[in-house]
């Protein structure tokens, strides 16, 4: 169905993308933290919401751990980050010029039905201005973008399940509890 792309030739990233045709959604973040560098796998800090969140939200049918990442792409889900080479919280890594090119061959490759970010400062950067929550105005490519709060426990102040939520309703996958 997709690719995993893996560091070969491409500078080393820290967590393969994990792309391919027909998603739903691709997920993207700033950079991968410490914890999922260290651990070789998405969202892997014990704290991070993203794995209980995409449950609880019915974008997934049971809750996944951040080790089966790959499996999201049966589920027409993607993952990236921004920054591909560096590791660490968002007030510690630097964003290159050619990261917002880099996303944009990538959304233009694959051409997902939703670009998420996870998070403000990944959007923000992509954007260069700042960017609200929820569904964006512009697209990327022919993808509809969402700005997500952060599932990053460093971000728990900026909590609000709310958006996540929304994304799931436009994706047509909300759970009924």
């Amino acid at each position: 169905m997709g690719e995993i792309e893996g560091s070969k030739n491409r500078g080393m990233p820290i967590l393969p993308d994990v792309l391919g045709p027909n998603l739903k959604v691709v997920f993207c973040g700033s950079a991968a933290g410490d914890k999922s560098a260290k651990a070789r796998a998405y969202y892997a800090g014990p704290q991070n919401k993203f794995w209980d969140v995409l449950h609880r939200v019915g974008l997934t049918p049971e809750r996944l751990l951040p080790q089966d990442f790959r499996k999201l792409l049966k589920r027409g889900i993607g993952l990236t980050d921004l920054a591909k080479g560096v590791s660490g919280t968002d007030d510690k890594i630097s964003f290159r010029k050619g990261d917002r090119m880099s996303l944009e061959s990538k959304i233009s490759n694959y051409r997902p039905r939703v670009v998420a970010f996870n998070g403000k400062r990944a959007a923000q950067e992509y954007f260069r201005r700042k960017v609200d929550y929820g569904r964006q105005n512009e697209q990327i490519e022919s993808s509809v973008v969402f700005v997500l709060p952060s599932t990053s426990a460093a971000a728990r102040r900026f909590w609000n399940e709310r958006f996540w939520k929304e994304l799931a309703r436009f994706l047509g996958e909300v759970r009924t509890e």
